[in-house]
């Protein structure tokens, strides 16, 4: 039976969240925690990468992180990002989060529904005389770069922000004990391994949101129970009611 759920993800400021619904409709508890914290870089640091975000026509983003930094780094550096500026993003939730900066409008807004970079590509090939900047965390391998230069498409990758491991407390290591544990990146699953070297997942379940993510559960040698997003549970809210609503039929 399922009781306690960690989600690696801080509390959600909103008291109207889906996870809050979770708790009730199905007697769970969802308990807060992220294993890592997100940096963004000063901008001098990002300076030094000698990148002028004004040599770019379209902006691609994979995460919410992303978002918020390349907005911040150009508000420090007094940069006006222009109009016509077009934004592409691997999930359609993570081109709605970007209102929270710019007016959103279809005909500059372009998104996949996978979560894949794979599946962004043929839409960014359409525009292929756009001048792409791609804005990453400091933890990244090159396998978008080699995707866009296979492509031949004009594009620079950057770093924006830095992932830092938010270290768990000896009492809360001694205490792990949860039915399950849901994952929204590779950091967080490489935070686990850090702070739990011996973890037995045991009945324990994991779910993981992201093709990364799920990757990199496996590859831990870990079993993954539960996957989002997919074509019927584009949210990890959704795949965990669906997952949970099975549970207890």
């Amino acid at each position: 039976m399922m009781k306690k759920i960690l989600i690696s993800q801080p509390k959600p400021s909103s008291d109207k969240s889906p996870y809050y619904d979770i708790e009730k409709d199905y007697g769970v508890s969802c308990v807060f925690r992220p294993f890592f914290k997100v940096e963004g870089l000063t901008a001098k640091e990002f300076r030094q990468q000698k990148i002028n975000i004004l040599d770019y026509t379209a902006v691609v983003f994979t995460s919410r992180h992303a978002i918020d930094n390349f907005f911040k780094l150009a508000k420090e550096m007094r940069i006006t990002i222009p109009e016509d500026m077009k934004y592409f993003f691997v999930l359609e939730n993570i081109s709605l989060y970007i209102q929270k900066y710019v007016q959103y409008r279809k005909r500059k807004v372009f998104f996949c529904n996978t979560g894949k970079m794979n599946d962004l590509v043929p839409l960014m090939v359409r525009h292929k005389t756009e001048k792409y900047l791609i804005p990453m965390s400091d933890v990244h391998n090159d396998d978008v770069k080699n995707l866009l230069n296979e492509k031949k498409l004009n594009h620079t990758e950057c770093v924006m922000y830095r992932t830092v491991s938010n270290d768990f407390t000896e009492e809360e290591k001694k205490t792990l004990d949860y039915d399950m544990l849901v994952f929204f990146s590779p950091t967080g699953v490489k935070a686990l391994r850090k702070n739990f070297p011996d973890f037995q997942q045991g009945d324990v379940k994991i779910g993981a949101f992201g093709p990364a993510t799920a990757k990199t559960v496996e590859e831990e040698g870990w079993r993954l129970d539960l996957q989002a997003p997919t074509k019927e549970c584009p949210s990890m809210t959704s795949a965990l009611k669906a997952y949970l609503k099975k549970c207890n039929e």
